[in-house]
């Protein structure tokens, strides 16, 4: 990632605030969720990961696992709390929620920042273009020696794909949430919107000036297919909630019922039985 020496400075000074923050807050502990009856978990509005329907509720394959799993912990009531993907690490460091439901994919530089239940899902890559793919685009790569430019959201790990592919950050467009992407791509101010292959195709099934772009290919770095691994993710001294969740989870995932949730979804045979094949240990290791 390159910087100007003020961007540096900004980037310093942020840290700086975020540490003191981090510093004053204290994650709740398995014990204390369990006293109050109440757990707090986040999601980002983001079909099919974690979103809230119509009716206010809280849906997807993080929310519907998440559900079960507090059941089972006997934690009866959970409190959501919807917010921009880019809010979910630093809304666990400042203790506004207790865990994180939105299949964030687990990544080394997250893992210094947070702590990860064992994976609970898999899923490619994909992209979002304009109708009939104008620009004949089909993969991220196409972007690395092109004027065209390509959306992503704030937070999101598709920054680092593009840019461990050497696309210029001068051709990147940063967006808040999903919902901007059907419009930054039909009206041209990106020529894609690159995120996961779930995610494109929810979103290309919202309007007819978009598509998923066909033949996608994933993204090859460092001689390997990208593929991602999402889980739950906590505060750094949740490891007792953490390791609650992770007991559960396994169980869960034995079962038919794990998998139709994750299928519910859009998850396809490949994704799940994906899921077993990467441990949290490994991901975080890179």
């Amino acid at each position: 990632m390159r910087h100007t020496g003020k961007a540096l400075l900004t980037a310093a000074s942020f840290a700086a605030v975020t540490a003191m923050s981090v510093s004053m807050a204290q994650a709740a502990s398995l014990d204390d969720i369990k006293e109050k009856g109440v757990v707090r978990i986040a999601i980002a509005n983001e079909i099919p990961y974690g979103y809230s329907d119509m009716d206010g509720e809280a849906k997807g394959a993080g929310p519907d696992v998440a559900k079960h799993i507090m059941k089972e912990l006997g934690i009866d009531e959970i409190e959501w709390v919807t917010t921009n993907f880019g809010s979910l690490i630093p809304g666990l460091q400042a203790d506004r929620f207790d865990m994180v439901a939105a299949e964030m994919a687990i990544l080394p530089q997250r893992c210094e920042q947070i702590i990860y239940s064992e994976p609970n899902s898999s899923y490619g890559e994909g992209l979002l273009v304009a109708k009939d793919n104008p620009n004949d685009l089909h993969t991220y790569e196409d972007f690395v020696d092109s004027d065209q430019k390509v959306a992503i959201m704030a937070g999101a790990d598709q920054l680092e794909m593009l840019q461990e592919l050497g696309v210029d950050e001068s051709r990147m467009v940063t967006i808040s949430n999903n919902a901007d992407a059907i419009s930054t791509v039909s009206t041209g101010r990106a020529a894609a919107y690159a995120a996961t292959s779930l995610t494109v195709g929810e979103l290309a099934a919202k309007s007819d000036k978009v598509e998923a772009a066909s033949n996608f290919e994933d993204p090859v770095i460092g001689g390997e297919t990208v593929r991602s691994w999402g889980g739950f993710a906590f505060a750094q001294g949740s490891e007792d909630l953490r390791d609650a969740v992770n007991e559960k989870l396994a169980e869960f995932k034995k079962t038919d019922e794990w998998q139709e949730v994750l299928e519910g979804y859009g998850f396809s045979d490949a994704d799940t039985r994906e899921s077993f094949n990467k441990s949290t240990e490994q991901l975080c290791a890179g």
